[in-house]
């Protein structure tokens, strides 16, 4: 489609082609939108790997209060309370949207949406489809909606920078594609990049998710917020894959065990056991591999037997790893798969510049904290879009000029981070962290980053911000800070996080 279709004055930009990016230009209709991907629809995005599914409170014995406050507990002190109520009290309505949306979600004999348990839930309230398929059912269904709107023109391309105006605000982007840049100005844009998994050497994340949404913010001036705050999947199944396939929660919540090569559990005596939060999950697995022990998913047995229907896509990448679930235990480990840090945003998505939304995984909305739980990531996005659309949708577009950024004369050749930029994030800025490890991952990120490796810049953010965070909490274990402080969020720029030592903005939580 053509890229200069719409009028700079109605148009609003999306980048991003998962949950976040199509439930947004969704909600916009009928103000024209164009939705920048950097892949065809429906491939390149982490929404399509999610195997868990959306938590919602619908079951009989459930509650929005008791969603949010399990949120709240895995969130270890940074929840914000009024951010986990609204959206869990938004849920059941948002299943009910997709629904209308023709996505077809499991249900049980009666009729009635299957509810399935993941950790740290106190109900079953994970509302699935085709078993452990959710991601990508909800991705092709609201893709199907996307192609059929037509307030929406989607362009192909990548995001490199920002437009901004005399005022400094984002009134456009700078994309590439096929090696060439060009602008497209707007009267707002909406972040939906995603995350940052593939900043490390061991992700469940697509290659390409190096947190370019988020270092374009932050070139721009944005508010970042708890960039320390790296979730590690538990179960991530190592069979020498890149990116790692996942083993989803689910399999746990339905009675799998964390064994080691003796067949010892690994979470014993450990509160919650197998289904802890992620983030002491993901802290006990890596302590055991630390002590030289192997750790395995141990699904043996009728829970292994009826795999292939229950939880197909688990099932299908076992296969392609030569292991059989019903009689052979899946070799597991912890792996980045979500950022909780993000673009600074208040209750309708708006960043701190003027022109510029944030949704789903690239947004500090409140709501993960210190540790997202399990399938609030896309509720979160689905939650927020509606939001985002109904304040774009009553602002009034600004007429200042937009300034001529110059366009870059070269771009990188692959998406993906280099391998030196992965080993050093996942040497040194993985599930446990220390104050010389992350001095180490800075000066070798800082030489990159000023060659103009956009990974190492993205990168080193993360690690200057782990290193002024002296405790641990939640997905952030500093070994040499392991108690807690008072709770608090970091809020800083990019101005403090890039050449200098990191200056924190403290702010309650």
């Amino acid at each position: 489609m053509s890229i200069v279709a719409r009028s700079p004055a109605d148009r609003v930009i999306v980048v991003g082609g998962g949950v976040a990016g199509l439930a947004t230009a969704l909600r916009l209709a009928p103000c024209p939108v164009t939705l920048i991907t950097a892949a065809p629809l429906g491939l390149g995005t982490a929404t399509g790997w999610a195997q868990g599914g959306i938590a919602a409170s619908i079951g009989h014995d459930d509650a929005p209060a008791l969603h949010a406050a399990d949120t709240e507990a895995a969130g270890a002190g940074l929840t914000e309370t009024d951010v986990a109520l609204s959206v869990a009290e938004a849920g059941p309505g948002l299943i009910d949207w997709l629904v209308d949306l023709g996505i077809g979600f499991d249900r049980t004999a009666d009729g009635a949406l299957a509810l399935g348990l993941e950790a740290a839930h106190c109900r079953r309230r994970i509302v699935r489809a085709r078993g452990d398929s959710t991601g990508a059912t909800v991705l092709q269904g609201l893709v199907r909606a996307v192609q059929a709107c037509p307030s929406v023109e989607i362009v192909v391309a990548t995001l490199q920078d920002l437009l901004r105006d005399a005022d400094g605000a984002v009134r456009g982007v700078i994309c590439a594609r096929d090696g060439a840049a060009f602008r497209l100005p707007a009267r707002a844009v909406v972040l939906a990049t995603g995350g940052l998994g593939g900043l490390y050497a061991s992700t469940t994340n697509p290659r390409g998710a190096t947190g370019r949404g988020l270092l374009a913010a932050a070139r721009a001036g944005a508010a970042l917020r708890d960039l320390e705050f790296v979730q590690f999947h538990p179960t991530a199944i190592a069979s020498g894959r890149d990116p790692m396939p996942l083993a989803t929660e689910a399999l746990r919540g339905e009675g799998a065990a964390l064994i080691d090569e003796h067949g010892e559990r690994v979470m014993a005596g450990v509160t919650g056991g197998d289904l802890a939060p992620r983030d002491v999950v993901a802290r006990g697995i890596f302590q055991a591999l630390a002590r030289g022990r192997t750790v395995y998913l141990d699904t043996r047995g009728a829970l292994g037997r009826s795999m292939p229907t229950r939880f197909p896509t688990v099932a299908a990448l076992c296969a392609e790893a030569g292991i059989d679930p019903a009689v052979q235990a899946i070799p597991v480990r912890p792996a980045a798969h979500y950022h909780m840090g993000g673009v600074l945003v208040d209750a309708f998505g708006r960043s701190s510049v003027s022109g510029l939304w944030a949704c789903g995984e690239v947004a500090s909305t409140g709501l993960h904290g210190a540790n997202r739980l399990a399938s609030n990531s896309l509720l979160e996005a689905l939650a927020f879009a509606p939001r985002i659309a109904a304040a774009i949708t009553d602002a009034a577009p600004a007429h200042a000029p937009v300034s001529p950024a110059p366009l870059p004369a070269s771009f990188p050749a692959g998406e993906g981070a280099p391998d030196e930029v992965r080993s050093v994030m996942e040497r040194h800025v993985g599930v446990v962290r220390d104050e010389n490890g992350l001095s180490t991952a800075i000066e070798q990120l800082d030489r990159r980053a000023r060659l103009g490796c956009a990974a190492a810049e993205t990168g080193l953010m993360i690690a200057r911000a782990a290193l002024a965070r002296r405790e641990s909490r939640g997905a952030h274990w500093r070994s040499d800070f392991p108690e807690q402080l008072p709770a608090y969020h970091a809020v800083t720029t990019r101005a403090d996080t890039i050449g200098m030592p990191a200056k924190q903005e403290f702010t309650d939580a």
